[in-house]
């Protein structure tokens, strides 16, 4: 009897080294609202426009630096730099979205002084 709850005992510190051993293992970072913001940001087409196409590399290049980062285990340089990624590619929207409506308000003037010029 005293063998078996020894055996017992032993078979749960070894389960117990197993768990904690899986523990500390490399986290893995969450990266989806980086890449969400990225992705958002090329349908929008920040590429198109110069100062929100900046914004939008400097958000690829944030990526794949915090994947690296987390590649060697560094998981808060990581979160840093992935937060960093999806302000940048936010702002790239941004951007992007104010540079399509100042060209629409130029084109509403445009017409504008057209309509002036044929009502003359």
């Amino acid at each position: 009897m005293k063998n078996i709850r020894i055996s017992i005992f032993v078979g749960l510190i070894f389960i117990a080294f197993g768990i904690a051993g899986c523990g500390s293992s490399p986290e893995v970072v969450d990266r989806e609202a980086s890449t969400s913001a990225i992705r958002a940001a090329q349908e929008v087409g920040a590429k198109d426009v110069p100062s929100a196409a900046l914004y939008l590399q400097l958000a690829k290049e944030q990526l794949d630096k915090a994947e690296a980062l987390a590649a060697k285990g560094e998981k808060k340089q990581a979160e840093s730099m992935l937060l960093r990624a999806q302000a940048d590619a936010e702002l790239a929207i941004v951007l992007s979205h104010g540079d399509k409506d100042k060209t629409e308000a130029t084109a509403a003037l445009e017409r504008v002084r057209k309509l002036r010029q044929n009502n003359k």
